[in-house]
């Protein structure tokens, strides 16, 4: 605590819809944009099964995910 204190650590957060709600429409129209120019790439770490959930939850909570993390529990048939 000292550290922090000496060194004038200062640890603000913020909220994205209460900070800038106001800003969705302009990130929407931007963001599709970025995405169908493949500006934006984006990765999807899926696992099959839902009795893999507990120990892919235990991944996302340790960082061994990268992405959005998805447990699929039916095929697209």
């Amino acid at each position: 605590m000292a550290t922090v204190l000496k060194k004038r650590i200062r640890l603000q957060g913020f909220i994205i819809a209460q900070d800038y709600g106001h800003r969705i429409h302009e990130f929407q129209k931007e963001m599709g944009q970025w995405v169908k120019e493949d500006k934006i790439h984006y990765h999807e770490d899926i696992t099959d099964g839902l009795e893999n959930a507990p120990q892919t939850f235990i991944g996302l909570l340790k960082g061994k995910n990268f992405g959005k993390v998805v447990i699929r529990v039916a095929g697209d048939d």
